[in-house]
C-alpha cells in the first residue's frame, strides 16, 4: 500500500498531506537554522564527501559508498567511513567497527562496508564523534559518510545524491504522503547526482549494479548463481523487488520469494524454516548475509553486487574529490 501511495497511484496520499507539510516545514527550518548560523556546524580537518538521498528506502547508496572507497583506495587514499548505523544498537558511541563488531551493534551497512573494503569505519548518531575517533586512531586523507545528507551539523565538501532511476521521486511529496526527505529542488545544490538503474538525465551519472558469482555464506565457496536451481530467495533491503528481478535476469529458477523489512534482525530458526531441507539453496543479498553469517548453514548463498558508474562522470567525480586532498596520491 505504501508503494501505491508514494507513487501517486493511490489518492490516499491526500489524507497525509497535512502531516507532510508539517514534516517539510520542520526540515526546511532545520536546514535554514544551520545556514543562518543559529546552530553550529562542525568542519572536519580533512575533506568530507557525503553520500545520501532525497527519498526514503533503498536507492543503492551503500554500493556507491563501497565503490567510492575502493576507487579512492586504489589511488592511494586513506579513507575513513562514518555512518549513523541505522538498525544497530551499541552500548556506547562512537563505535569503531572491527571483526568482532556485530550487525546488532553497528547495523548491517557499516559491517558490510568494513568487510568489503577494510576501510576504517565508525558509527555514531553524531557524525563528528565518529570522525574524531577515527582520526585519533590513524591518519586519514578523506571521510566518506554513508547517508547523512540531512545531517547538517557536519560540514561537507562534496555532496553526492543517489536517485532510484526507476521510481525517481514518486509523487514528489514529503514523508509520509510521499517518499521525499527533501524536495527535488535540493538537487540544484549538490555536486553529483548518481542514478541507479532506469534512465539517467542530462548532468546525471548513470550507475548500475553488476552481480557477481554467488558466494556461500558459510564456506565462502563461489559458483555461478544460475546453477542454484529451485532456490528460495529472501531480501531485507529497501526495495526487495530489485533483488528478485536481478536473480531472474541472471537466469535463476526461484521457486519462492520472501520479503523482510529493511534492517530487520534475523533469527536462525526463522531463516532455516524458509527452505524445506538443508539441500534447497537459499539466496539472499549481501546485506542480509552479514546478519546471518554467525549462524549460516551450508545451503545459504548470497549474491554480491558491484556498482558500475558510467564515464566520464565517474572519473570527474573522483577527480573532484581527490582535488580536495592536500597532496597528490600515489
Amino acid at each position: 500500500m505504501i508503494a501505491l501511495i508514494w507513487s501517486g497511484t493511490s489518492r490516499l496520499y491526500w489524507l497525509l498531506i497535512p502531516l507532510a507539510m508539517l514534516y517539510g516545514l520542520i526540515t526546511v527550518v532545520i536546514r535554514y537554522s544551520y545556514r543562518a548560523g543559529w546552530r553550529r556546524v562542525w568542519r572536519a580537518p580533512i575533506p568530507v564527501a557525503v553520500v545520501g538521498n532525497l527519498t526514503a528506502g533503498g536507492n543503492g547508496k551503500t554500493p556507491l559508498v563501497v565503490w567510492l572507497v575502493e576507487q579512492l583506495q586504489r589511488q592511494g587514499c586513506r579513507v575513513g567511513v562514518v555512518s549513523r548505523g541505522y538498525g544497530g544498537k551499541a552500548e556506547r558511541y562512537p563505535l569503531v567497527v572491527d571483526a568482532s563488531v556485530s550487525t546488532v551493534q553497528a547495523g548491517d551497512e557499516p559491517v558490510l562496508i568494513y568487510q568489503r573494503t577494510g576501510a576504517a569505519v565508525a558509527v555514531s548518531p553524531v557524525r563528528r564523534d565518529a570522525i574524531e575517533v577515527l582520526l585519533a586512531r590513524q591518519p586519514l586523507d578523506v571521510i566518506v559518510t554513508d547517508d547523512g545528507l540531512q545531517h547538517y551539523a557536519l560540514a561537507r565538501d562534496i555532496e553526492i545524491v543517489v536517485v532510484d532511476g526507476e521510481h525517481r521521486f514518486g509523487n514528489g511529496w514529503w514523508l509520509p504522503a510521499g517518499p521525499m526527505r527533501e524536495r527535488a529542488d535540493r538537487l540544484r545544490s549538490v555536486d553529483a547526482i548518481v542514478v541507479n538503474g532506469g534512465a539517467s538525465q542530462s548532468g546525471e551519472i548513470a550507475m548500475h549494479l553488476q552481480p557477481g558469482d554467488a558466494i556461500n555464506v558459510l564456506t565462502g565457496e563461489t559458483c555461478p548463481v544460475a546453477t542454484l536451481t529451485g532456490s528460495v530467495a529472501m531480501a531485507g533491503i529497501g526495495h526487495p523487488p530489485r533483488f528478485f528481478a536481478t536473480l531472474r535476469a541472471q537466469g535463476v529458477n526461484v521457486v519462492r520469494e520472501v520479503t523482510f523489512a529493511d534492517h530487520q534482525t534475523y533469527l536462525q530458526e526463522a531463516i532455516q524454516a524458509l527452505t524445506e531441507d538443508n539441500q534447497q539453496p537459499l539466496l539472499m543479498t549481501e546485506k542480509d548475509a552479514v546478519k546471518c553469517r554467525a549462524f549460516a548453514q551450508a545451503n545459504w548463498w548470497y549474491l554480491p553486487v558491484d556498482a558500475q558508474l558510467a564515464e566520464p562522470g565517474a572519473s570527474l567525480l573522483l577527480d573532484k574529490i581527490t582535488s580536495l586532498l592536500p597532496s597528490p596520491r600515489a
